[in-house]
């Protein structure tokens, strides 16, 4: 048991770690007075480069997914799996590092699906991918696939703690999308522009 909650914790530090904004400041910018103010991928790609905006959506993907991976390799069971993933999730939405703020956690809980639920990580992305394309925002796409996940986890041979790391994973990107929301009803949300 105490193995385990160091798992969690060392899960939860490296979620802390603001990827975003470390990119930023090698290119001099601090991401959080910029664009929109977040320090995720989006918000990197809009106003460092699409390079940089690609290394941040690499980088939190990976804070999701390398802490899952090595407990699985540990030989842990998918509820410590899913426990550990919602940890790193939470370090980055909650980061210490940043006064327990952060990202959105969307390429976070990317990367810890794709470890836990890679199948349902393919319904998700098909959501995004076609909600994206037809209305061109990121926010949307990325609301919808948080929306549908749980869905997905429900009707699939998954344990109780994943579905319940996956209700809370889509709740809080859901929430942390609000001023999106906002923007999307009043119509004043940017475009992806590729």
């Amino acid at each position: 048991m105490t193995t385990g909650l160091l798992w969690i914790a060392g899960a939860y530090l490296l979620g802390s770690v603001p990827t975003g904004l470390l990119l930023g400041k090698l290119y001099g910018i601090d991401v959080r007075n910029e664009g929109s103010g977040n320090i995720g991928a989006t918000n990197l790609y809009r106003t460092v480069g699409r390079k940089v905006g690609i290394m941040t959506l690499v980088g939190d993907c990976l804070k999701g997914l390398l802490p899952v991976l090595l407990v699985w390799q540990l030989g842990y069971a998918e509820p410590m799996q899913a426990w550990v993933g919602l940890a790193a999730f939470c370090g980055h939405v909650f980061s210490v590092f940043l006064l327990f703020k952060g990202g959105k956690g969307v390429a976070t809980a990317l990367g810890v699906f794709l470890a836990l639920a890679p199948l349902a990580v393919v319904g998700a992305l098909a959501v995004f991918i076609l909600l994206v394309a037809i209305w061109r925002y990121i926010s949307l796409g990325s609301i919808m696939a948080a929306a549908v996940m749980p869905l997905i986890i429900f009707f699939r041979p998954h344990s109780p703690q994943l579905l319940i790391a996956t209700v809370l994973i889509a709740a809080v990107v859901i929430i942390k999308h609000h001023s999106n929301i906002s923007r999307l009803i009043a119509g004043t949300e940017s475009k992806f522009k590729a």
